[in-house]
């Protein structure tokens, strides 16, 4: 009858269409399918390849501050080189307790302070840009030390404070620590988010620098596996939300 107002919708039968098609369902399966598979491998290749450690003292400041979480790499003591900070327990040093200090001598090399307020290894001048600024490596009564076959001679950061090496130079060892202590390297401050630590160049005249461990890679696959499940899973809502906006009831009509 004349004056009758309707009101139209689009046909029932494209229900299914309006809230994605096959295709765009099988792929956000495949996406949250390799996303978990990437979010999970890289959360289960981080914790066998690192261990978190909190460093209790202020002796590597400014590198890793006293109360900061670090990320240390499980390694053999025979992997440990020259500039690597490592996570070690020698029951000279403290009973029962992980210390962190840096390696600045392996087995084999002589090493002294100071020379022109500079830590020397065989003779060589280290650089040393991650000691405090405005701070010298210069600490009393530290004679020349020739550190044997197979252990290590170890200093902290902050070397005014730093119970390390040079506080056990009367032991036995004269302050040097078995390869055999070292359970990790650290390679990053995880928090606060102070990132990687940096190469410690200075000693790359007398060798070869450890490389850093599979970090960055394992971050990345978490990163990647966590984007690819969320977007997965947010194609079905999408899609029905813009099925939705494509079935919004049409402009009453007079007939």
């Amino acid at each position: 009858m004349g004056g009758e107002s309707t009101t139209h919708t689009a046909p029932s039968g494209t229900g299914a269409a309006q809230i994605g098609s096959p295709l765009g369902h099988r792929l956000s399966g495949v996406a949250v399918a390799l996303g978990l598979v990437l979010f999970l491998g890289g959360f289960a290749w981080g914790a066998v390849v690192y261990r978190p450690y909190t460093v209790p003292t202020g002796s590597m400041t400014p590198t890793i501050d006293a109360g900061d979480r670090v990320l240390a790499e499980r390694v053999d003591g025979g992997e440990i080189r020259r500039g690597d900070v490592v996570v070690f327990r020698d029951k000279t040093w403290v009973t029962n307790s992980d210390v962190v200090k840096r390696v600045v001598a392996v087995g084999g090399d002589t090493v002294a302070c100071c020379t022109d307020g500079k830590l020397t290894v065989n003779g060589e001048q280290i650089e040393e840009p991650y000691l405090p600024k405005g701070d010298f490596a210069e600490m009393s009564d530290f004679p020349t030390v020739k550190v044997p076959a197979g252990r290590l001679f170890l200093l902290g950061d902050e070397r005014q404070g730093s119970l390390d090496s040079t506080a056990h130079l009367t032991d036995a060892a004269r302050g040097t620590v078995a390869r055999s202590a070292v359970s990790a390297r650290v390679d990053a401050v995880a928090w606060p988010m102070k990132g990687m630590l940096k190469a410690p160049t200075g000693f790359e005249a007398l060798g070869a620098l450890s490389q850093p461990g599979p970090l960055r890679l394992v971050v990345v696959l978490i990163v990647v596996g966590a984007a690819l499940v969320l977007g997965g899973a947010a194609y079905g809502p999408v899609a029905k939300r813009l099925g939705r906006s494509r079935t919004r009831p049409e402009p009453a009509g007079v007939h």
